[in-house]
This record gives C-alpha cells, sequence and structure tokens, in this order.
C-alpha cells in the first residue's frame, strides 16, 4: 500500500511538472519530449508483451504501423471526421487485428512465436508498400490534424502547444492505467503464467484466454501510440509499420530495462535524446545506437532502471535474498 501511494504522488508530480513545460522548453525541445510521451506508451505497452508476459515479438510495429496508417486514410478519405472518431477508428483497427493475429500466433510459444510475428510484420509492411493507393507507398500520407471537439467549443491542434497538452493528458492517462492493469489480479496472472504456467493450469486459469487479452490489449495501445505519431509528424510512412520499428522499440525497451515498470519510459528518453543530436553530429548515429545496444545487453542487462534500483537499494534499503520465482514476479508489478 504503502508503495503504491509513493507511486500515485509520483504520478501526480511527474503530470504537474509536465503542464510546465511549454514555459520553459524552446519548441525543438518541447516538439522531441512529445515525441518520447507517444514512444513512451509503445515501449510500455511493448513491455507488458515482453517483462511481464515474458512474449517476445519481433512484430509489435504491425499494430503501432496500423494504427498510424488507419488514421492518416480516415482523415484523408472521411471529410469532417472527429478527432475523437478518428482515435476510436484507429484503436477499433488495432484490437481486430489483435484478436485475429493473436487467435493465430498465441499457439505457438518462443521462438516460433518471435518469428511469426516477424513474418506478420513483413507482411503487413509488404501490403504498405505495394498498396500505394491507398497508403502512399514510399511516399506516405500527409494529413491535417482535426480540431479538439469538445462540444460547447472546438480547439484548433495546429498550434504544438495544444497538441502537446492533448498528448499529455491522453497518452499519460493511458500509461497510467498500464500501471494499474499490472496491479490487478489480470496482470498479476500474466506475471504468474510467464513463470509457471503448468501451475496456473492447474489453479483453473485459463492461459490461453488470458494471453489473447493481453495480445490484443498490447496491440491497442501500440495502436494508439501509432495514431498520435500520425497527428504528431502530421505524416505517415512505411517505416512506421518496418521492422526498424520493431527495432527501435526493443533498444528502448532493453537500454532502459524490462523488469521495472518505467524502465521502458526511461529507455525512451535516452534513445529519443540520443538519435537526435547524433543524428545532428553523424549519419552513422545507428552504428552508435547499436554498440549503446549491445553493451547494454552484454554488462547492464537490467537496463539503466536497474542500475538506478541497484544503487537505491545499496543505499536506502536492504536487500532482498529470496529467490522465491513467484515473490520476483510480485516484486515485479509492484
Amino acid at each position: 500500500m504503502k508503495q503504491k501511494s509513493i507511486s500515485l504522488i509520483t504520478i501526480v508530480v511527474l503530470f504537474l511538472v509536465g503542464l510546465f513545460m511549454p514555459f520553459i522548453l524552446k519548441q525543438y525541445h518541447l516538439n522531441m519530449l512529445t515525441e518520447i510521451i507517444i514512444f513512451s506508451l509503445y515501449a510500455v505497452s511493448y513491455n507488458l508483451l515482453l517483462g511481464y508476459a515474458g512474449l517476445l515479438s519481433f512484430g509489435h510495429a504491425a499494430f503501432f504501423g496500423l494504427g498510424a496508417f488507419v488514421t492518416a486514410i480516415a482523415i484523408i478519405h472521411i471529410p469532417g471526421i472527429s478527432l475523437w472518431n478518428v482515435i476510436l477508428i484507429g484503436v477499433a483497427a488495432t484490437v481486430v487485428a489483435g484478436l485475429i493475429l493473436g487467435g493465430l500466433l498465441l499457439r505457438h510459444k518462443g521462438s516460433y512465436f518471435a518469428l511469426l510475428t516477424l513474418a506478420f510484420n513483413a507482411l503487413f509492411y509488404a501490403v504498405a508498400t505495394k498498396w500505394h493507393s491507398v497508403t502512399g507507398g514510399d511516399d506516405g500520407l500527409s494529413i491535417t490534424r482535426p480540431n479538439l471537439a469538445l462540444g460547447f467549443t472546438s480547439i484548433p491542434l495546429s498550434s504544438l502547444t495544444t497538441f502537446y497538452y492533448l498528448t499529455l493528458v491522453i497518452m499519460g492517462a493511458a500509461i497510467v492505467y498500464c500501471w494499474y492493469f499490472t496491479n490487478t489480479a489480470m496482470g498479476k496472472t500474466v506475471v504468474l503464467m510467464r513463470e509457471n504456467e503448468d501451475r496456473m493450469k492447474f489453479l483453473g486459469y485459463n492461459t490461453n484466454i488470458s494471453r489473447l487479452i493481453l495480445f490484443t490489449f498490447t496491440g491497442a495501445l501500440a495502436g494508439l501510440a501509432g495514431v498520435f505519431y500520425t497527428f504528431h509528424f502530421q505524416f505517415v510512412s512505411i517505416s512506421a509499420i518496418s521492422p526498424d520499428m520493431t527495432t527501435a522499440i526493443l533498444l528502448m525497451v532493453f537500454v532502459g530495462g524490462t523488469k521495472i515498470f518505467w524502465g521502458p519510459i526511461l529507455g525512451v528518453f535516452v534513445y529519443v535524446i540520443f538519435q537526435n543530436y547524433l543524428s545532428n553530429v553523424t549519419d552513422r548515429w545507428p552504428l552508435f545506437m547499436g554498440l549503446i545496444f549491445v553493451l547494454m545487453v552484454l554488462y547492464v542487462p537490467g537496463g539503466l532502471s536497474g542500475v538506478i534500483m541497484n544503487i537505491k537499494q545499496r543505499f536506502f534499503g536492504k536487500k532482498n535474498n529470496n529467490g522465491d520465482k513467484t515473490a520476483q514476479a510480485e516484486e515485479v508489478i509492484s
């Protein structure tokens, strides 16, 4: 209970800090912060699959890109569509895709599941590339953000500051809900299934349904991030659905750490800042990001969040020597 209270206080403080960012940051840095918030939801959704459920997916970009492309297509082909309907359509498309793909892929585990997700991501990428009349192919699609309709008034989102606040509220609420989800019975079930699925089946849990729900849920979250990705850049290209996008999110999550909920958010922060500044210095910035990834996997397997927690534990707390896996699972979801 104490840990939850601290977490809630931290969430409120971070939100209040976020409210003042437009008054402190320049437009360039505010644009970067908006991108960080969007990718934070994407990273958190992926970590629910990888860190909590133990499902390594190489196709999470399929949901992100699907949400991004459906958003652009809806705005272009449905004149006057409201912002809320665009979000609803984008998320609904990823929910349907998650149910269909989950029903097909979750029958397999381990490397088979990972490779099948990669195959389906490649299929989505090929469709986006070849279906030029709908997706724009290599040229992509440009859009204009719809106004924010609040019933009694309509707020233009052409200003970056206005869009930043919308992103902060909706993406922030989604991330907080993900944190809440990890503390529910369903969230704990997912972690315990990862540790000992046979025991969970013996206790009467339908592990297949639980995994399908989680897979669909994380796909919808990635789709929501994709929707705001299109809103933010007012453009979407096949890079949003390419395997490179999954590689990027893998790097973000591993750099931040998979064992702690806020680890992927830290990873996104580091990745986006490094990418923006390194790309201004050299065209070979992916090489440096790759080196960082290799070094993190080899020498800091727990990610940056693991380093921070180890330092905190060394100076402010006692180590927990309990090696029971179930206890470790409960520690993960706290």
